[in-house]
């Protein structure tokens, strides 16, 4: 052998024997965790069918507001307790709450910046409710789990994975399905 390449040969046989008594030892250098375990704790539960509850009250003003409010906000980080609409919880501090955002995807009357990735629910109770096509429950389980009879949506599970609760699907119900006036974008011409 080249006395040249000697060194370098012998270094290297060095190297490979240290890293072998080492590399059959691994676990005890760093933490390994079963990543099965981690996978399962980040599962979504399977899709669930739910009922509307008989207290969901689809025209009471301020579980409208309250669905508005959730309709149009990502979430609770710059809440104020004096804007929010009467019976909206309040996280405790520190806490943020996440709300619908569901403009980012659907557009709907007055919407500011309404979505197109969803369908728009504009006139939603006109078009679908009062012809019959949907109803109540249906508004209502789309929006606890979509993933019932569309599998692969991307729209959020709200009451299966307990971002929302109950009241809140029935909040934001109430507000697809309730009547909206439009803000009239014409302004008045004085003679």
């Amino acid at each position: 052998m080249n006395k040249s390449i000697r060194p370098f040969a012998f270094l290297s046989f060095a190297l490979v024997a240290v890293s072998a008594v080492y590399a059959s030892d691994i676990k005890k250098a760093y933490e390994m965790p079963d990543a099965s375990k981690i996978v399962q704790d980040d599962l979504i539960p399977s899709a669930t069918k739910f009922t509307m509850p008989k207290d969901c009250k689809l025209d009471d003003l301020e579980s409208i507001a309250r669905g508005k409010y959730m309709f149009h906000n990502l979430n609770s980080k710059n809440d104020k307790k004096e804007n929010l609409p009467k019976g909206m919880k309040v996280p405790k501090k520190g806490e943020v709450k996440p709300y619908g955002n569901c403009v980012a995807c659907h557009n709907i009357e007055n919407a500011i910046g309404g979505g197109t990735v969803g369908p728009d629910l504009s006139n939603y109770k006109t078009n679908f409710v009062d012809t019959k096509v949907r109803n109540a429950q249906f508004v209502y389980q789309k929006i606890a789990d979509p993933r019932v009879d569309a599998p692969t949506t991307a729209m959020t599970v709200n009451l299966t994975t307990k971002l929302f609760d109950e009241q809140e699907v029935c909040d934001v119900t109430a507000y697809v399905l309730s009547v909206k006036k439009e803000k009239s974008t014409k302004k008045s011409i004085k003679k």
